[in-house]
């Protein structure tokens, strides 16, 4: 096919080559009337051959000005200005990050036609000069072949990433518009930021369809896919999404230790008596909270049951109980409570104090 060498000088043909003559420039000096290209263009050129090119076909790629058509006779697209897109960074949840207007580009569809139509004749330049390439004996491309490959290349990448930025707010709509609350935004957005470039190399210009609605349909589907893999993994691994393996214990067990250290030292009040209760005081707390016994041997007896065993109503158990309890109470309050004479001397010194402590 015959190309043009006149072209806008703002198209991304232009602004490719541009770069391209820069950097051919820069990287090593003339060898007779041609110029070498740098060892990272020479690897990105083996890989653009050894990939298999992709495209959507269309009648206008074809024609004899082809290239004059698409690129010089096109009227200019507007490039947005993507410095608002930080989603990650930003708290969406506190702060709604929308592009203002000023920041939005939103094209009509005969202007979606004119880039598609300008990324898709890029793909399908480097697959006709691939084709010439492997045609080639040495399969290896020559120094203009492998100029016009990084030419394309670029203007390629150059129009791929002005669609994305284009429509990087249907990413964010779509996000918000999904109610998945297991899912990390993060990881919902890029997801989407994913199925966004692949709509980008899939979608057909020539249909008739605004680009918007084809690529919401591939996000949303591209949510729920992330969604089911998510539930997957929570069936197979369920202990990794237990909330009651993120929590910490600390608390439950430092209580777990005041309860025992107060039970004990009630307890040792109890076994010697230091608060002076009578025998069927004795009895009674004996049996109603197992004092000498372990918890998990011998339940304690209930208010009737202890009755039966003193002869007296379950009510005077009850008030039997309630008051062996005010002993003790008062014999902890004089034990932990009382300040000492140390304490009485010394004002500035804290006065101990210690939680409440009972039988349960």
């Amino acid at each position: 096919m015959k190309t043009t060498t006149r072209f806008n000088q703002n198209s991304p043909l232009a602004r490719s080559s541009r770069r391209a003559g820069a950097d051919v420039a820069a990287d090593v000096p003339r060898r007779g009337s041609r110029r070498s290209i740098s060892d990272e263009d020479r690897r990105l050129v083996n890989l653009i051959i050894e990939t298999e090119p992709d495209f959507i076909d269309d009648e206008q790629l074809h024609l004899a000005n082809a290239e004059q058509v698409i690129f010089d006779d096109a009227p200019e697209i507007r490039r947005p200005n993507a410095s608002w897109y930080h989603p990650v960074m930003d708290d969406l949840g506190k702060k709604d990050r929308m592009p203002k207007r000023s920041e939005q580009v939103i094209l009509s569809g005969a202007e979606e036609r004119v880039i598609f139509l300008q990324f898709n004749f890029a793909r399908f330049m480097i697959s006709e000069i691939r084709e010439r390439v492997l045609a080639r004996a040495d399969r290896r491309p020559t120094m203009t072949q492998a100029r016009e490959l990084l030419k394309w290349h670029r203007v390629e990448e150059d129009l791929r990433e002005q669609i994305a930025e284009t429509n990087l707010a249907l990413v964010l709509a779509m996000a918000k518009r999904t109610r998945m609350s297991e899912v990390d935004f993060a990881d919902l957005v890029s997801e989407g930021n994913m199925a966004l470039l692949r709509a980008i190399e899939k979608f057909d210009c020539g249909r008739g369809f605004k680009f918007s609605t084809y690529a919401c349909r591939a996000i949303l589907k591209a949510f729920s896919r992330q969604g089911m893999k998510l539930s997957k993994y929570r069936q197979r691994f369920p202990t990794d999404f237990d909330p009651k393996l993120e929590r910490s214990d600390f608390l439950e067990k430092k209580r777990a230790e005041v309860v025992h250290d107060t039970a004990d030292e009630v307890k040792q009040i109890v076994v010697e008596n230091r608060a002076e209760l009578s025998d069927i005081e004795r009895t009674v707390i004996e049996h109603r909270f197992r004092i000498e016994s372990p918890m998990t041997e011998v339940k304690p007896l209930t208010l009737e049951q202890v009755g039966q065993i003193i002869g007296v109503t379950k009510e005077r158990v009850r008030q039997i109980q309630n008051k062996a309890l005010e002993k003790i109470r008062i014999n902890l309050e004089e034990t932990y409570l009382t300040p000492t004479k140390a304490d009485e001397e010394d004002t500035d010194a804290p006065r101990r104090h210690f939680p409440p402590i009972g039988l349960n």
